[in-house]
């Protein structure tokens, strides 16, 4: 303590989850249970304000979310040793213990939520122009299940915001304050949030395309933060495998955006927004559109066309 007697340190929680009976609530489960509700809200007050239907994202999230948590931990099963399964198969699907790798999540996610955006005849690249910023607040949320774990911190450090980590182990059994590196990201994505809006209402982005600047923002962030880390992990010419993975996904973002992403002139439709994501059920026409195979999106829309402007 300092002489003031407070904290020169953040304190870890003395628990990762609470007894209910029989049953054990995790906390890590629990932050990123409200991370993907966070994410479900503003994806749907998104969707939404350019004319979708109520309920679109929670229909879609039963799809998606089944499939971000597999990509999630697949992708941490291949890329780190931080997941110990103590010898028995089945402890590789208790997520509750930590190991869920962003990049393999939101893979998977897009994977299957495609899928059933496809069943729904809903045009998936405007569908993530709504996911873009709602990505990034689910991971601000989801990231302080690391904080209750204990885990995934950085290097040791004596600044008065550094995290206390009560069993860090070899070879920093000697430290006990740390970088906390689950709160810089939470930080970072929620400045991603505001970003991918700010970009979406200042600049003229075709629809779809909003994603890769999430996904830019994001990396460049990412890769700052992975290089504090002092967790076990694949390393490839001094840097961690996520680091090289936030390279790769940084430049194909910024690229597919400078090449791809600008919106043309004519490709805005001013002054009809909420033309751009009108579902077909909107209009009552639900059922017959489905047996003819039409999209359940303004089939006056075309792809080509730049984002309505959607709030936050």
């Amino acid at each position: 303590m300092t002489s003031t007697g407070l904290l020169a340190y953040i304190p870890s929680p003395s628990t990762n989850g609470l007894s209910i009976g029989p049953l054990r609530l995790h906390i890590y489960g629990l932050m990123i249970a409200c991370g993907i509700a966070a994410a479900v809200w503003l994806s749907q007050r998104r969707w939404e304000a350019i004319g979708g239907q109520p309920g679109t994202m929670s229909a879609l999230a039963l799809w998606g979310v089944p499939g971000g948590l597999i990509g999630a931990r697949v992708y941490s099963l291949a890329t780190s040793w931080q997941v110990d399964t103590q010898g028995v198969w089945y402890r590789s699907f208790e997520i509750w213990r930590g190991g869920l790798g962003i990049w393999g999540g939101v893979a998977g996610g897009i994977a299957l939520g495609a899928v059933g955006a496809r069943r729904r005849h809903l045009q998936v690249h405007i569908l993530l122009d709504c996911v873009a910023p709602a990505f990034a607040i689910g991971q601000a949320i989801g990231r302080w299940g690391n904080y209750f774990n204990q885990e995934l911190f950085g290097r040791p450090s004596k600044l008065p915001w550094a995290v206390k980590i009560d069993n860090p182990g070899a070879p920093y059994a000697a430290h006990s304050t740390f970088q906390p590196t689950f709160l810089y990201e939470s930080i970072w994505d929620i400045g991603t949030v505001l970003l991918v809006i700010w970009v979406e209402r200042r600049f003229r982005i075709k629809r779809g395309y909003l994603f890769a600047v999430y996904a830019a923002a994001y990396t460049a962030g990412r890769f700052w933060i992975e290089y504090l880390r002092v967790d076990n992990a694949h390393r490839f010419w001094g840097l961690r495998l996520n680091d090289w993975t936030s390279i790769i996904v940084f430049v194909l973002a910024v690229t597919v955006l400078l090449l791809f992403g600008r919106a043309k002139p004519g490709d805005d439709r001013a002054g009809t927004p909420t033309a751009a994501a009108v579902e077909g059920s909107h209009l009552g026409a639900v059922g017959v559109q489905a047996e003819e195979g039409h999209s359940e999106v303004d089939p006056s829309v075309s792809e080509s066309e730049g984002p309505g402007r959607v709030p936050t």
